[in-house]
């Protein structure tokens, strides 16, 4: 899949404010920052998110809608799961996971926060080469 064959959201530009937490590189256009933040995440291929944590006091987490590609989503202890276009993935807050795109294809999705109090992102440790080579 090449950048012409993503979805319909634009891709923007590098992902350069939190490429400290990715290995490889992601792409980021905000679709909304008002009510909802929505933001249009775009992994080349083998890029993928840290392991990471959405804290909140009430409320919180995060939803990703798949718009194209092929990639991974994976919880602490669990198996990864395999995401295409038009899966949901509901992420309640507290749960430590990445996502990131499958080997051989880009990964797009949308990243929609969920509202909640004292929300925020702990960033914990990538996810290792091991870790993602092993993928079934």
């Amino acid at each position: 899949m090449n950048e012409k064959e993503m979805s319909v959201f634009p891709q923007g530009g590098p992902n350069d404010a939190f490429a400290q937490y990715f290995t490889g590189q992601s792409y980021l256009h905000m679709l909304s920052t008002e009510q909802v933040s929505i933001g249009n995440v775009t992994f080349e291929p083998k890029c993928r998110n840290n392991w990471h944590i959405h804290q909140a006091a009430s409320g919180g987490g995060q939803m990703l809608l798949v718009t194209a590609g092929r990639g991974w989503y994976q919880e602490w202890g669990k198996p990864a799961r395999a995401l295409l276009p038009g899966d949901v993935v509901h992420i309640p807050a507290g749960v430590k996971h990445w996502h990131g795109a499958a080997a051989d294809s880009w990964f797009q999705h949308l990243a929609i926060e969920v509202p909640g109090e004292n929300c925020k992102t702990q960033w914990c440790e990538p996810v290792s080469d091991e870790e993602y080579e092993n993928l079934q």
